[in-house]
């Protein structure tokens, strides 16, 4: 089985968030980037398969500029046999992301394609299903559980009425959850290995796809600074308060 783990590389989750001046965006210039939580539990997922003796090749896949071969070499560092950067200078839609996907399982015929459920920087939760929508392909999202069953995969999803239990056919896509696993730390000496790995570089131009894009960000804000709350000493108080604010009859 050869399984395709698509990563991104974004800010780091514990970096504080600045919108540019122009407030064009967020700013990026000389801000720690890291490797996506959602993603690094994608490529434990696609391990732990192997350790199992289920997956025979792990490839890594990110697009974007050439600094994404840091989070790609990370991944190598943590298991994956070999890496795959669509050298691209400007972000993506999430339905460019899954075209480009689609022409790499086209060259790499995966039987299974593992991505994050969704990034921490634009939170749009689609590439995954589109992903899936182009290939035409079985799809388990928000995925808890995974277990393999011959030629199928036996997922439990987190749906908002609890969880759901599916079983897919192979070739299909899953994106995953935070409760699917713990991601495990890179040892020093297969950061070292990880140098030694392959990572092929590839243009859009060479995917053969046009990738114009479909929307365009007016503004981006800062969210508002919430105010300090108070304390009340009873229920009295409480409505009282909240009848000032109009918010009860």
């Amino acid at each position: 089985m050869r399984i395709l783990v698509a990563i991104k590389r974004v800010i780091d989750p514990y970096v504080n968030i600045r919108v540019k001046t122009d407030e064009s965006g967020v700013e990026t210039a000389n801000v720690k980037m890291s490797l996506d939580p959602f993603d690094a539990i994608a490529i434990e997922a696609a391990i732990r398969l192997r350790e199992q003796n289920i997956a025979d090749e792990i490839i890594a896949i990110s697009i974007g500029v050439p600094a994404c071969q840091e989070i790609i070499r990370n991944a190598l560092a943590l298991g994956a046999d070999r890496g795959i950067l669509v050298n691209h200078p400007e972000p993506l839609e999430p339905l460019n992301i899954a075209k480009c996907l689609q022409a790499i399982v086209a060259k790499e015929s995966p039987n299974l394609v593992i991505l994050g459920k969704q990034s921490i920087d634009g939170d749009n939760n689609q590439t995954g299903q589109m992903l899936a929508g182009l290939l035409q392909w079985s799809q388990g999202t928000f995925v808890s559980q995974l277990t393999m069953m011959d030629e199928k995969v036996e997922v439990v999803r987190e749906v908002d009425g609890g969880l759901e239990t599916l079983v897919l056919s192979l070739p299909a896509v899953i994106t995953t959850d935070l409760r699917l696993n713990e991601p495990r730390y890179a040892t020093l000496p297969n950061i070292m290995k990880s140098k030694q790995k392959r990572i092929d570089e590839l243009t859009i131009d060479e995917l053969g796809l046009d990738l114009k894009p479909r929307s365009q960000i007016l503004k981006v804000e800062s969210p508002k600074i919430r105010e300090a709350g108070v304390i009340l000493e009873n229920v009295q108080q409480l409505v009282k308060r909240l009848r000032e604010q109009d918010q009860v009859i």
